[in-house]
């Protein structure tokens, strides 16, 4: 039985990465470059992508694409057994639960696939961490701990704000999944989460607003960092699944906008489209600081009137 094209498409990467004609970090076929090259449909090439990722021989890379990813190590089979009382420790498979949704995202976080990474018994982990919600927990912590609020207090209650809000976007940057981890309406007692509050609160202390006032700030900067950081995952999620780059994706779409602004029922919108001329590049980054100077400024007539 001849294998589907999706198929056929994978085994011929996996050859390229396999004889050295692609290596590690280099960047593999586009979607529609393999669309093209084989005369697919794009959601043929998108699955054959998909399939790789799910093997570990690519990943997505935002804003750069596909590439090959960094060979994983020796097969499971062949890792050596962690002895009871031995070298496993809960650091490192806390250490090996954030690498495997730093790599896959937060949805491959199973017990038993940390412990396929360090060489263990699933059982095993149960002796380190108390389960799952334990487990996230504790990543939670440790990744939020990599961006320490510094001892001393920055001058003013907006610099304050801001540091925080500044080293949660630095986490959620660095590690996407996070976003996936906490929740707003369900805060989990992260202890190094509550030191931002803690900071927070802290930092208001001295103005004039009330406590109800106070929780609402906090809870709005949060939530403002948190919001923006969503489009992280989700665009690293999307580009896992189709094997389309933002800006690809964006092209996909010119004939559709193009159909829609025709109708001439959305005016204003088409003329700013029209005046951006194709400038407008979406960057996270620089929208994450336009909010929080437009948020803080805002704050500033509510916590300084007088």
């Amino acid at each position: 039985m001849s294998q589907p094209p999706h198929a056929r498409i994978a085994d011929d990467i996996r050859r390229r990465v396999a004889d050295g004609r692609l290596r590690e970090g280099d960047r593999v076929p586009s979607t529609r470059q393999l669309a093209r090259d084989w005369g697919v449909a794009l959601a043929t090439a998108a699955k054959a992508l998909t399939l790789l990722a799910r093997e570990g021989v690519v990943v997505a890379e935002p804003r750069v694409g596909t590439v090959v990813a960094k060979p994983r190590g020796r097969p499971v089979s062949a890792r050596r057994p962690v002895a009871p009382g031995g070298d496993l420790t809960r650091e490192r498979v806390v250490r090996a639960a954030i690498e495997i949704a730093d790599a896959d995202g937060f949805p491959e976080l199973t017990m038993r696939a940390v412990a396929d990474r360090v060489g263990a018994a699933t059982m095993s982990l149960y002796r380190h961490v108390g389960g799952k919600d334990d487990l996230v927990l504790l990543m939670i912590d440790a990744v939020v701990e990599e961006f320490p609020l510094p001892e001393v207090f920055p001058y003013g209650w907006r610099a304050r704000l801001e540091t925080s809000a500044r080293l949660q976007w630095a986490a959620y940057r660095a590690h996407p999944w996070l976003v996936k981890a906490t929740s707003l309406v369900r805060p989990l007692p992260s202890s190094n989460l509550i030191r931002h509050t803690e900071w927070a609160f802290a930092a208001l202390e001295d103005t004039p607003i009330d406590a109800m006032t106070k929780m609402h700030v906090h809870t709005l900067l949060y939530s403002f960092v948190q919001g923006i950081a969503v489009n992280i995952e989700v665009e690293r999620q999307a580009f896992a699944t189709t094997g389309l780059t933002q800006n690809e994706w964006m092209d996909g779409q010119e004939d559709n906008l193009r159909t829609l602004f025709e109708t001439g029922d959305y005016p204003a919108f088409s003329r700013v489209v029209d005046d951006l001329a194709g400038a407008f590049d979406l960057n996270l980054d620089r929208l994450f600081e336009f909010g929080l100077s437009a948020l803080l400024d805002g704050l500033t007539t509510i916590i300084e009137r007088r």
